[in-house]
C-alpha cells in the first residue's frame, strides 16, 4: 500500500509538471529567439541613417565594423548589383525588401532579417543580417536543464510527502494485522494502540473490544466446563460406592476401575478447561507406548466380554509424541469406542503402534477392524450417518494436529475401517 501511494503521488506529480513545464520550456525557447531577433534588428536599424545618406565607402566601412562587433554577417544591397559588407548573393527576402517591405524570414543559416531603406536618390537600399541558430537558442539548453532539475526536485519532494503520509496510514494497519495474528495465536492480552486517521482508530478500538470480549467469553466457557465436570464427581463417587457393595468381586472391580478411569477423564477435562492456551504455556508431550498400552489393556476387558479378538502390534517405548497423555488417551478411547459402537459383537480389531522410518520421529497409531467399514458420507463434528455425535473422530483429529500430525481414514484389508493417527515428536508441535 505504501508503494502504491508513492507511485500514485509520483504519477500525479509528473503529469502536473509535464502540463506546466512543457509549455514553459517552449515559451523559454520562443523568448530566446525573439530576443536574438530583436537584437539583430536593432543592430541592422542602426545602419539605416548611414545607408540612406552616406556614400558607398562609408556604408562599407560601417557595415564591416557592425559585423565585427555583433559577430553576425551584415550586407548592404544598393540599387544595381552593388553589395557592401559581407558578400552574399541576393536572396528572395532581399528581392522582396527592394520593393520597400522590411521582413524576417527563416533560412538554412538561421533567421534572416532584411530592412528596406528608402530615400536614396538612386533607389531603395536593403540591409540584411542573419541570426545564427546558435544565437537563437543561446541559453535555452541551460534553462531547460534548470526546469528539468526543478521538476525532479518537486517530484522527489512530492514522493517524500506521500511516503510520510502513507507511513501514517500503513503503520496502524500493520499494527492491526500484527495484533490480529497474535490473537489468532491465542495471545488474548494483545491490544492495539489507536493511531492514524479516525477510521483506523475506530477499527483499532473495535478490535480491542472484540479481543476483550473473546477473553471474557473464553474464561466463562472454561469455568462452566470445569464446573460441569466438577459436578460429575458426585455421581461418580456414588457409583464407586455402589460398585463396592456388589456381591461379585470381579464385577465390582471392573465397575470401580471404570469409575476410576471416568474420574481421571473428568479431572483431565477440568485441567484442560483451565489450562493456559498461550503458545508459551503449551503442555509437554508423553510416551505414546505407555498410554496406548494402558488404554488397550483397559478396552481388552470389554472386548473379552463381547467376544472380540484383539490383535496388538505395539512397538516398545519410549515413543515421545507432542500431545499430553490425557488428550492421547481420550483419542485412543474415542477410536476404540467407535469400534465397539459401530461393529457387531465378535468383530475383531487390531491396534498398531509403530515408529515411522525417517528422521522426523513421527509415530503411527492405527486402529483397524473387520466390520462393515466406514459409511460413504464423511463424518463431521456434531453429525454422523451412523447416528452418533460425530465427536470421536474430531477428538482424535485434534490430538493428531496438536502433535503436528494428521488423521487418515482408510479401508482395511479385510474390508473394515482403519483410522490412522500420525503423531509428531514434542518439538514439532505448532
Amino acid at each position: 500500500m505504501r508503494a502504491r501511494l508513492a507511485l500514485l503521488a509520483a504519477a500525479v506529480s509528473v503529469l502536473t509538471l509535464v502540463a506546466f513545464l512543457v509549455p514553459l520550456a517552449l515559451l523559454v525557447r520562443a523568448v530566446a529567439e525573439d530576443r536574438a531577433t530583436v537584437r539583430a534588428t536593432a543592430d541592422a536599424q542602426s545602419l539605416v541613417p548611414v545607408v540612406g545618406t552616406a556614400d558607398a565607402e562609408t556604408i562599407r566601412l560601417t557595415a564591416e565594423q557592425l559585423a565585427a562587433e555583433s559577430g553576425r554577417p551584415v550586407s548592404v544591397y544598393l540599387p544595381g548589383d552593388t553589395v557592401l559588407g559581407t558578400p552574399v548573393p541576393r536572396t528572395p527576402a532581399v528581392a522582396l525588401a527592394e520593393r520597400g517591405q522590411s521582413l524576417t524570414a527563416e533560412s538554412e543559416a538561421g533567421r534572416e532579417v532584411v530592412i528596406a531603406v528608402q530615400g536614396r536618390p538612386d533607389g531603395t537600399g536593403v540591409i540584411r543580417t542573419v541570426v545564427p541558430r546558435a544565437e537563437l537558442t543561446a541559453g535555452v539548453t541551460r534553462a531547460w536543464l534548470v526546469l528539468a532539475l526543478l521538476g525532479v526536485l518537486l517530484v522527489l519532494v512530492g514522493l517524500a510527502v506521500a511516503d510520510r503520509l502513507a507511513r501514517t496510514l500503513v503503520r496502524p494497519i500493520t499494527e492491526l494485522s500484527a495484533v490480529s495474528h497474535r490473537l489468532a495465536n491465542a495471545e488474548l492480552d494483545a491490544r492495539v494502540t489507536p493511531a492514524g486517521p479516525a477510521e483506523l482508530r475506530e477499527v483499532a478500538g473495535a478490535l480491542n473490544h472484540l479481543a476483550g470480549r473473546i477473553q471474557v467469553l473464553l474464561a466463562q466457557e472454561r469455568e462452566q466446563v470445569a464446573d460441569l465436570s466438577h459436578r460429575l464427581r458426585t455421581p461418580l463417587t456414588a457409583l464407586r460406592l455402589e460398585a463396592e457393595s456388589l456381591p461379585d468381586p470381579q464385577g465390582a472391580a471392573r465397575i470401580a476401575a471404570a469409575a476410576d478411569a471416568l474420574e481421571r477423564a473428568v479431572t483431565g477435562l477440568i485441567r484442560q478447561a483451565r489450562r493456559d492456551r498461550s503458545p508459551a504455556a503449551a503442555p509437554a508431550g508423553c510416551d505414546a507406548a505407555a498410554v496406548v498400552a494402558d488404554r488397550v489393556a483397559f478396552w481388552s476387558v470389554l472386548a473379552e466380554d463381547t467376544g472380540r479378538e484383539v490383535h496388538r502390534d505395539l512397538a516398545d517405548g519410549p515413543l515421545p509424541v507432542g500431545v499430553p497423555a490425557d488428550e492421547l488417551a481420550a483419542a485412543v478411547d474415542a477410536l476404540l469406542g467407535n469400534v465397539f459402537a459401530h461393529t457387531p459383537d465378535g468383530t475383531a480389531f487390531t491396534v498398531r503402534l509403530a515408529r515411522r522410518d525417517g528422521r522426523d520421529g513421527r509415530v503411527l497409531l492405527a486402529v483397524a477392524d473387520s466390520g462393515p467399514g466406514m459409511p460413504a458420507a464423511t463424518v463431521v463434528r456434531g453429525a454422523s450417518p451412523a447416528g452418533s455425535t460425530g465427536l470421536g473422530l474430531d477428538i482424535a483429529r485434534r490430538a493428531a494436529e496438536a502433535a503436528g500430525g494428521r488423521l487418515e481414514l482408510r479401508t482395511a484389508r479385510g474390508g473394515g475401517a482403519e483410522v490412522r493417527l500420525w503423531l509428531g515428536p514434542p518439538s514439532s508441535r505448532p
